[in-house]
């Protein structure tokens, strides 16, 4: 009886963790997806104007394009942001515009 007890026992606290660990991935999958294009394509500044060649990032759960500027020309990583007075120094992403995914529809 007392193994019995002790089997069944085991069997529900790992049926209880597989049922567990589905809550524990889902919690990982809150990150947005983002898509970074091969390349680099020129930024424009919020003037219109063509700012500096960079890297521009789609995050696709949400549609907004934002470009970062490497301030190169055909440079992968921002050039200008290396030291200065000894700190490194962040690439301010510059917002492009945003794709409408609502908008399409299957067979169309």
């Amino acid at each position: 009886m007392t193994y019995t007890k002790a089997v069944l026992t085991v069997i529900a606290l790992l049926l209880s963790a597989l049922v567990m660990r589905p809550i524990a991935v889902r919690a990982d999958t809150e990150a947005p997806a983002l898509y970074i294009e091969p390349g680099t394509s020129p930024i424009r500044n919020l003037n219109g104007g063509i700012a500096a060649d960079g890297k521009i990032v789609i995050n696709v759960s949400t549609g907004d394009v934002w470009g970062f500027p490497t301030h190169s020309a055909g440079s992968p990583y921002p050039i200008d942001s290396l030291a200065v007075d000894g700190k490194i120094t962040a690439v301010r992403p510059v917002f492009l515009g945003k794709f409408d995914f609502s908008a399409i529809r299957r067979g169309h």
